[in-house]
């Protein structure tokens, strides 16, 4: 496929879900904003330094049950006792650093969407008040976000609504389909972590990007296509031959190669 076939007629009820971290931007958002908060005073030192080692622990031990709710736990926990406004003010250092983690083949796939006429959103499990503005900054049409309870203009640590992770962003995805006449089997996925299958696996378009082990296990028994975007920007993309098609879209933006899985795996060795 190349970018023509993106057309809008493919694009009508479909929307575009991205998955935030090490998906559209390199690295973690929890972790700058977690820096924003410390360097703004707003999070005692202690705290900064224990998110923080619970961040690169999840990073490193995957996704399950009991890290799932220490992820929960941890995003209710950095934004309990701050004002609502204390934290949007933050936006104003947090949201250019964000922008400057984009990934180049990231931004061209933003591109091809929205000029296709399809609907783009972030789905992450940061604060719905990080992850909206960077959406409207990325010109992306909305961002789904954790929603945190809030009292007296002050964020209690208990939650406001799902929690935007794992199941959640599904809950999430879903209730907006319903919203705006979307047609789930029309829609697109991106995500790099196996915490995401429930998103990927909602949509008729699912695409596992730098995956984490798990997820490349699964995309490849699958088919789904598998890409692979490089520190620069240039791409790597591997596939199976039943992805070819979905593959050949993602190609048709921004690469540089296309191997089999087996091929592309020896390259990245």
């Amino acid at each position: 496929m190349t970018d023509a076939q993106i057309d809008s007629n493919s694009a009508r009820h479909s929307a575009a879900f991205f998955d935030l971290d090490r998906t559209l931007i390199s690295g973690s958002s929890a972790f700058v904003l977690a820096i924003a908060a410390w360097r703004g005073k707003l999070v005692p030192t202690h705290q900064f330094v224990r998110d923080a080692a619970s961040a690169v622990a999840f990073k490193v031990a995957g996704a399950s049950d009991d890290t799932s709710n220490g992820v929960r736990d941890r995003i209710l926990g950095a934004v309990k006792g701050i004002h609502v406004d204390d934290l949007i003010a933050l936006n104003a250092d947090i949201v250019p650093k964000l922008m400057d983690k984009l990934r180049p083949e990231a931004r061209h796939l933003l591109d091809q969407h929205r000029q296709a006429g399809r609907p783009t959103y972030i789905v992450s499990a940061s604060p719905i008040e990080v992850v909206e503005p960077l959406a409207i900054a990325l010109g992306m049409t909305a961002g789904i976000g954790t929603r945190s309870e809030i009292v007296d203009g002050v964020y209690t640590g208990d939650l406001a609504g799902p929690f935007c992770y794992g199941p959640g962003k599904v809950e999430a995805i879903v209730e907006l389909a319903r919203l705006e006449n979307l047609d789930l089997e029309r829609c697109w996925a991106y995500s790099d972590s196996a915490s995401d299958l429930p998103m990927l696996k909602c949509v008729g378009h699912p695409v596992a990007v730098n995956p984490d082990a798990k997820l490349e296990r699964f995309a490849g028994q699958e088919g789904w296509p598998i890409v692979v975007f490089s520190k620069r920007t240039k791409a790597v993309i591997r596939r199976t031959t039943q992805a070819f098609g979905a593959v050949g879209l993602v190609a048709g933006g921004f690469a540089t190669g296309v191997r089999s899985a087996s091929k592309a795996r020896r390259f990245f060795r």
